[in-house]
C-alpha cells in the first residue's frame, strides 16, 4: 500500500521559493503605484458638462502656417483629454482666443569642424491664450504659454522646420490643454 504522502496521493507540498516571493512583491507594489491616479477630469466643477470652443489663432510672425498648426494641435489635445466637449458649432460654455507671438529658432549644438555651422536648433513657440466664460464675460484664462522642440538640421532648414512644426504644436497644445482643464490660472 502506496504511503499517503507518496507522488501519486495527489497531495503535493507547497514549492513556493523565493521568486514567488518577489513576483507577488511586485505585484503589490504595481497595484500600488496606481493608487493616486484618477479617471476623469481633474476638477470636474470647472469642466463638467461645459463644451469649449477654439477661435481661430492670429499669426504675428512672418512664419507660415504657425496658426494653423496650433489650432489643430490644441483642438486635438482637448478633443484627447475630455474634460471639456469641443465644440466646434461656435456656441460653446467656454471660448479660447489667442494669437502666435513669437517664433524663434536658436542653435544648441554645431558642426564639430565647423563652429559657425548649426547642427541642432532649438525652436519656441510663444502664444498669447484667452479663455472667457461665454455666459458671464468673465476671462478665466489670460497668459502667454511656449512650446519648445529641438530641430537637426539637413541639407534644408525649411524642410526641418517643416517636420519639427507639429511637434512644437504638440508640445504648446499639451501644456495649454493642461492649464485650461486643470484651472490652474
Amino acid at each position: 500500500m502506496p504511503s499517503r504522502n507518496g507522488p501519486n496521493s495527489g497531495l503535493h507540498r507547497n514549492r513556493r521559493g523565493p521568486l514567488s516571493g518577489f513576483w507577488a512583491a511586485a505585484l503589490a507594489l504595481g497595484l500600488c503605484g496606481c493608487a493616486g491616479y484618477r479617471l476623469g477630469p481633474v476638477h470636474p466643477e470647472l469642466t463638467s458638462g461645459k463644451t469649449i470652443q477654439v477661435n481661430f489663432f492670429e499669426n504675428r510672425t512672418l512664419e507660415p502656417r504657425l496658426a494653423e498648426a496650433v489650432n489643430r494641435a490644441l483642438r486635438r489635445n482637448l478633443q484627447q483629454d475630455g474634460s471639456y466637449k469641443l465644440n466646434t458649432r461656435g456656441d460653446g460654455d467656454v471660448i479660447v482666443n489667442g494669437a502666435v507671438l513669437r517664433y524663434e529658432r536658436q542653435g544648441v549644438s554645431f558642426q564639430p569642424n565647423d563652429i559657425l555651422t548649426v547642427r541642432d536648433y532649438q525652436v519656441k513657440l510663444t502664444v498669447k491664450v484667452t479663455a472667457t466664460e461665454r455666459a458671464s464675460g468673465k476671462v478665466m484664462f489670460d497668459r502667454e504659454v511656449t512650446g519648445r522642440t529641438t530641430v537637426r538640421v539637413g541639407p534644408d532648414l525649411a524642410s526641418a522646420d517643416r517636420q519639427a512644426l507639429p511637434l512644437l504644436a504638440d508640445d504648446f497644445a499639451r501644456k495649454a490643454t493642461t492649464l485650461l482643464v486643470e484651472g490652474t490660472w
